[in-house]
């Protein structure tokens, strides 16, 4: 496991990435502004139009580095790999898995026990830091309703009936969402949530902090050797990262969504930072997208007690050791998947 996983994230258009002896160098208007050695890097993501020789691709293909390429405004397009690694008995176990109703649910059932309970302690969280709060009232009504969810899993229900819980619960957290945002005006108004496009600088935000974390966990998977495409709470797709969109569950609340919060009521990103395209969606420019990049990165360097295993771990090995615990529970080294619990 790397210790560093640092992500290169490059936004500036018409930059060129390229190798010079064991480091990656940016070139920008001719001149390289930044060089970095290359195994210290976890995963490189671009943004726009961003060119990169072939030369680079190879050798982060060779040397386990995830290359992803978006658009300006963080679809993502592609990504670039190198060879699968990893037992291929693991990856046989977690189709059998995928294949079998009874063994389908059960996994879906811990990612969505992870996914409910750390909701809950994000609108938890709100009520303990905001106790004179004028949503207090609707919040704790949430809460009680996730809590009620969350002992619904206990029911044995059916894999579908666990995907509509799933809907059930992100209507609930969604509906409170807009009161967490404690900043007082109209710039950050949040009514419910809206993907394709973001209707809204909030929404645009969680789009975009989702993107980079499935980009994270799809990498975690890749490293110990599971397939992120086939997952057990998301329904399969093609072209979609089933099991990656899986893992995020655990972390899209207290991570993804407390970050965006953060932002907001800490005023680190204001209105002019977003712009309304022709066709309606509201998104980030590249002074946006510079500052929540470098807020993500920065809180992927703070460290945290894993409740599982005790340890003391920066949140951005947080996916790596989950994708282990995963690959260990499939290989019945565990009785079960332990998702992470924030406390």
């Amino acid at each position: 496991m790397k210790k560093l996983l640092n992500t290169l994230y490059v936004t500036t258009q018409n930059a060129y990435l390229f190798k010079e002896g064991a480091s990656v160098v940016v070139k920008i208007e001719g001149k390289n502004r930044l060089r970095l050695p290359l195994h210290t890097l976890d995963g490189i993501v671009t943004f726009g139009a961003i060119s990169m020789s072939p030369f680079l691709m190879a050798a982060c293909a060779e040397v386990g580095v995830t290359i992803s390429f978006m658009s300006q405004y963080g679809r993502f397009l592609a990504r670039v790999l190198g060879p699968v690694t990893g037992n291929v008995k693991l990856r046989r176990e977690q189709y059998r898995r995928a294949e079998s109703p009874e063994k389908a649910r059960e996994m879906a059932l811990y990612m969505l026990k992870g996914k409910l309970h750390n909701s809950r302690a994000v609108l938890r969280r709100f009520l303990r830091d905001y106790p004179e709060a004028a949503s207090r009232n609707e919040v704790a009504k949430g809460q009680l309703r996730l809590t009620n969810q969350l002992q619904r899993l206990d029911s044995q229900p059916t894999l579908e009936t666990l995907r509509g819980l799933e809907g059930e619960a992100a209507a609930t957290y969604f509906s409170l969402f807009g009161r967490l945002i404690t900043l007082g005006n109209d710039e950050f108004t949040f009514y419910d949530r809206s993907r394709r496009p973001p209707r809204d600088p909030v929404n645009a935000l969680l789009s975009f902090v989702y993107t980079l974390l499935v980009h994270d966990c799809r990498s975690a998977l890749e490293g110990v050797g599971l397939d992120p495409y086939v997952g057990y709470l998301h329904v399969d797709r093609p072209g979609r990262p089933g099991l990656a969109l899986d893992l995020m569950e655990e972390f899209r609340s207290w991570l993804a969504d407390r970050l965006v919060l953060s932002l907001i009521n800490r005023q680190q990103i204001r209105a002019k930072q977003f712009r309304r395209s022709e066709s309606g969606a509201v998104l980030l420019n590249e002074a946006g997208r510079k500052d929540l990049l470098t807020a993500w990165q920065k809180r992927k360097q703070d460290e945290i007690t894993h409740p599982f295993t005790g340890e003391r771990v920066a949140i951005g090995l947080l996916f790596h050791l989950q994708a282990r615990l995963l690959a260990r529970c499939l290989r019945s080294e565990l009785d079960g998947y332990p998702p992470f619990l924030w406390k």
